[in-house]
């Protein structure tokens, strides 16, 4: 095998990114080479203009490559980070629990994806999120349920499906479990073997049979099934149990290398080779690393292959599952975008406990805390833009913090309508804190709660649920409390 041979087998493997608007040359001369993905981030898209004659140019120089996006719907968009989703995301669709507007969502979603040339979608997270003080799946997940998690699962890859974009679930053999974040460090599951295939690796089970076309494998240590070793780097996670025991013969991609559970352990390069050895098809590098980290890549499965560590026909079976992948995304179906389906799906996940409020001059409390980095960076959230649009008279007060003073609130709300937005107030204490002295002095207050709704005062007016904070659940959070 001739040097460019091998190059062209490891540039299959890779899923690279980048941080700018245009494609820097480096992007652009590793395509050309065979890279197996371009990973869109937020920092890539201006408009849908422009994404498309992005996409374009880059198929031009690799008519087979693919084009792959983290496009959740709810907290997790990139298509419009700018703006928020607006599709509402897992947790919401199910609360809805009606298979046929999850998979009408996201053939929506899938539409608009393939409308600007995307066609691999890291999506949907089929993780059941049992773990109500998981930092990093929370509403990105259907429920805590399994069978409720499967069955929308299924429904999701279908709708993507029917648009012609390649489904990816994830995070493989279950991330909800986690009480910490793998961006940041290795989540340890610390699950019985049973209790993980009886809950965790249901909605696999179904996606699987569904016909999904890849699996994302997670950062996560499992003792039962991986001893020491994050799933992402271990053969009995992803040749074992899910090539061998669940027959799975699609594209395995890892999580992105350079999160912290990989990178500050064994390396992103290490990492990647080990991926690759363990049975992962294309290793995915994050939209905060650029050339030096790709070349780093590069080099390490290089090198690998040249010590015998990492064979060479491991990689051309890698390429084999990529190549019927890249066959399955050109002679997909196409779909129509429906540009309702997103907003009609956030009004049905909402709920109201109490009555509604006959709002006046509205003050809007939003409760700052720090989201995950699956999220996009400056992604707006909240309830301010949409009330203001409706009810001008609204002001705002941010709190990221609360000092135990409350008075200082008080007096910002005399004579107001309060409306308090927090996401995953169960998860923040001082959130807790405040609300509930807040509402000993104004039990008229409305808590919208816009993560996973898990906690409550007792002695408040109205409390909303919105399962999301895109902007489909925000503007159906507002037409809820601005309804005559």
């Amino acid at each position: 095998m001739t040097m460019s041979e091998l190059d062209r087998l490891v540039n299959a493997t890779l899923v690279a990114s980048y941080q700018s608007i245009e494609p820097p040359e480096w992007i652009l001369r590793l395509v050309e080479a065979g890279l197996g993905s371009v990973l869109l981030s937020s920092w890539n898209i201006e408009s849908p203009a422009q994404l498309a004659a992005t996409t374009g140019q880059l198929r031009e120089l690799a008519p087979r490559l693919l084009v792959s996006i983290d496009e959740e719907g709810g907290d997790v968009t990139r298509l419009d980070s700018a703006a928020g989703s607006p599709y509402p995301g897992s947790a919401a669709l199910g609360a809805i629990d009606d298979v046929a507007i999850t998979e009408a969502v996201h053939r929506a979603m899938g539409a608009e994806l393939a409308g600007v040339g995307v066609t691999f979608d890291f999506a949907p997270s089929v993780d059941v999120n049992s773990a109500a003080e998981n930092p990093v799946i929370g509403t990105r997940s259907f429920g805590s349920d399994p069978d409720l998690v499967a069955r929308h699962g299924v429904a999701a890859v279908r709708g993507l499906h029917a648009a012609g974009v390649a489904a990816c679930v994830k995070h493989f053999p279950g991330h909800g479990a986690a009480v910490n974040d793998s961006h940041h460090q290795v989540p340890v599951l610390d699950l019985p073997l049973d209790l993980l295939t009886d809950r965790d690796l249901a909605p696999f089970r179904a996606a699987l049979a569904a016909g999904v076309q890849a699996v994302m494998s997670a950062h996560v240590v499992v003792p039962a099934l991986t001893g020491s070793t994050p799933a992402t780097l271990s053969r009995a996670a992803i040749q074992r149990l899910l090539r061998d025991e669940l027959g799975f013969d699609g594209v395995v991609v890892t999580d992105a290398v350079d999160m912290g559970a990989i990178a500050d352990t064994v390396g992103i390069g290490e990492g990647a080779v080990q991926a690759l050895i363990a049975g992962a098809d294309m290793v995915c590098i994050g939209p905060s690393k650029g050339e030096d980290v790709t070349q780093e890549v590069r080099s390490a499965i290089v090198d690998a292959v040249r010590s015998g560590r990492l064979t060479e026909a491991r990689l051309a079976d890698a390429g084999a599952r990529i190549g019927r992948l890249v066959d399955w995304v050109q002679q997909a179906p196409r779909a129509t975008k429906d540009a309702q389906v997103g907003l009609t799906a956030a009004r049905r996940a909402i709920r109201l406990e109490g009555n509604r409020p006959h709002l006046v001059r509205p003050l809007v409390i939003e409760l700052e805390q720090e989201f995950n980095l699956a999220v996009s960076p400056g992604m707006p959230w909240g309830l301010a833009a949409a009330l203001q649009s409706r009810e001008p008279a609204t002001e705002v007060l941010t709190m990221s913090a609360y000092n135990g003073r409350v008075e200082p609130v008080l007096a910002a709300a005399a004579g107001r309508s309060v409306i308090v937005v927090a996401r995953d107030a169960h998860r923040y204490p001082w959130q807790q804190k405040l609300v509930s002295e807040l509402a000993t002095h104004r039990p008229d207050i409305v808590l919208v709660e816009m993560g996973l709704p898990l906690w409550r005062p007792s002695q408040i007016a109205a409390y909303v649920a919105t399962y999301g904070v895109g902007r489909s659940n925000a503007a159906a959070a507002v037409e809820l409390l601005t309804a005559a």
